[in-house]
């Protein structure tokens, strides 16, 4: 299964930008840490970041067009980009949103993000380790449909009697 993780403003900067909020898990951990969690589940894993709103948007349309799943923290863009959340409904895969903070327990405006209403599901506070999770859930959906399918042919293959 193909699975970009794309990443938003400011996550360049994990490890040095508010490590009370975010932690000491530098950029180039995470993406260590998704690239390890995906090989050992047998994923096709890219890991991405942008500050740039339409480059992560084109990523968003590159992952449509492929049918590829999704772990995305929109970062800022989460609370208000209306471009993001579009690029996301058009996501033929699932899609999981993640924060690395509890954005619920944070300011007031951060506590809504548009982009939650179109993702398969949100992951939020449970700091990097939200990443693995992400990926562990979609290797399990992966493995589910696979085996949907398998019982699906051999049932397709049987007569009655």
């Amino acid at each position: 299964m193909r699975v970009y993780v794309l990443n938003g403003p400011n996550l360049g900067r994990l490890g040095t930008r508010q490590v009370d909020v975010y932690g000491a898990t530098s950029y180039a951990d995470l993406v260590g840490l998704c690239e390890a969690t995906g090989r050992e589940l047998g994923l096709d894993v890219t890991v991405r970041q942008t500050d740039a709103e339409h480059e992560l948007v084109g990523w968003l349309h590159e992952a449509a067009d492929e049918q590829a799943a999704v772990v995305l923290n929109p970062a800022a863009w989460s609370h208000y980009s209306i471009a993001v959340r579009d690029a996301c409904a058009l996501l033929r895969g699932p899609l999981v949103e993640v924060h690395i903070s509890n954005i619920h327990a944070r300011e007031e405006f951060r506590a809504h993000s548009v982009i939650s209403a179109v993702a398969t599901g949100v992951i939020c506070g449970l700091g990097v380790d939200g990443y693995r999770l992400a990926l562990h859930h979609l290797a399990a959906r992966a493995e589910a449909a696979g085996a949907s399918a398998e019982a699906a042919r051999a049932g397709a293959g049987t007569t009655g009697g």
